[in-house]
């Protein structure tokens, strides 16, 4: 089952960064964007970076490889995604909802590999 949310996962980010390229560069998108979205990528390098992260989370992902690393640095890019939609654009609501239960799954799937960021007083390396 983690399978398919990974892959899942990993096909959505490939997918929305390499869109976000077709926009940076004044292509068409092969798929609808969000205006509000664009609106607050008021820089160009704010979305080239965040859409250049969700290329490689999205490949590292597909390919099995650092998924914890991948799903730490989708952290705050699922959460804004999420919180973008639901109060700004409602319009891809349910894929943001999507996410947000696809992303949790793996993250209780992997929760072992976070255990250590969460102690409270940590080993001390030796």
């Amino acid at each position: 089952m983690y399978a398919y949310n990974q892959t899942f996962l990993g096909v959505i980010f490939l997918v929305a960064g390499l869109n976000g390229y077709f926009v940076i560069f004044g292509l068409e998108p092969f798929v609808a964007t969000s205006p509000e979205a664009m609106a607050l990528f008021e820089f160009d390098y704010l979305i080239i970076a965040e859409k250049t992260l969700e290329i490689m989370c999205g490949v590292l992902l597909l390919f099995n490889r650092f998924i914890p690393l991948a799903l730490a640095i989708l952290s705050p890019i699922v959460v804004n995604i999420f919180l973008l939609h639901l109060f700004l654009d409602h319009s891809l609501l349910l894929l943001a909802v999507m996410l947000i239960i696809t992303y949790g799954y793996l993250l209780f799937y992997y929760r072992n590999n976070f255990k250590g960021i969460l102690e409270k007083k940590p080993k001390k390396f030796q």
